[in-house]
């Protein structure tokens, strides 16, 4: 599939960002479940999604009955066959929305970007153009 450019560019921050998140919650979290038994040791692949405990990115969404529109719905994947504390869960998903707030604008400057609970999930809103990357 051939990508714009400026959509690349886009991909490629996101990705960084992400990154960035997923190596703070591997190192405050990675240790309380065992990974599942398909999954890579954390540092032993070239991507950060394909080992670990943790698999954090986000998926673009055309906000058909979102309150916000349109976006990037974050997905934060732990990889274990044990069952996840759902308090635990929403306490990595506030963090992740907090880092996210916090590093938007370091990836993103000068341009309004916001990330909320969009119903049942966490959503990247707002200025979305490529104009300007």
């Amino acid at each position: 599939m051939v990508q714009h450019p400026k959509s690349r560019e886009w991909d490629e921050k996101l990705r960084k960002m992400f990154d960035r998140i997923d190596d703070y919650l591997e190192d405050r979290y990675g240790d309380r479940y065992p990974l599942h038994p398909n999954r890579m040791k954390r540092g032993s692949t070239a991507n950060k999604s394909m080992d670990g405990l943790f698999n954090v990115g986000a998926s673009y969404s055309s906000g058909y009955g979102s309150r916000y529109g349109k976006g990037y719905v974050i997905e934060i994947y732990l990889s274990t066959l044990s069952g996840v504390d759902p308090e635990l869960r929403a306490e990595i998903e506030g963090e992740v929305e907090a880092m996210v707030m916090k590093l938007l604008p370091e990836y993103f400057p000068d341009r309004y970007l916001n990330c909320e609970k969009d119903g049942n999930v966490l959503k990247i809103y707002g200025d979305l153009s490529l104009g300007s990357l």
